[in-house]
């Protein structure tokens, strides 16, 4: 079976705290919020939505195609997909940004802090149209 998988893809930055963040966030300073945090570890994934449930798939035994932007720092991600045997043929790479990012920060009682960055899915409704 084949199936078209839309939706991201982006490269996940994940990091953990040793620490809880309720201890290092002042109740009567919250309106002026400004916090760092030396964190115990650091890993780097091929993540976003597309790439996850094609990769999925793939361990299912169906054969994804993914369609979902790409920005200038695709390479990697891309091999990776290749190794893996997943089409990468309408993948569009922007070369003008970078691939969707996502950065979150976990601490001790499993609370987290997300940032995501739009990346190449800013172009996503021309990759989709």
């Amino acid at each position: 079976m084949n199936v078209i998988v839309t939706g991201s893809l982006g490269y996940d930055y994940i990091v953990n705290y040793g620490g809880r963040f309720a201890d290092r966030i002042m109740p009567d300073k919250i309106h002026a919020l400004s916090l760092n945090f030396l964190v115990d570890s650091l890993s780097n994934q091929f993540g976003g939505t597309a790439g996850n449930i094609a990769y999925t798939l793939k361990l299912l035994g169906v054969e994804p195609t993914i369609l979902a932007p790409a920005g200038s720092d695709f390479l990697p991600y891309k091999q990776f997909l290749e190794r893996k045997r997943i089409s990468t043929k309408h993948i569009p790479i922007y070369t003008d940004v970078s691939t969707s990012a996502y950065f979150v920060m976990t601490d001790k009682e499993d609370n987290q802090i997300g940032s995501f960055h739009v990346g190449a899915m800013k172009y996503a409704k021309k990759t989709f149209d």
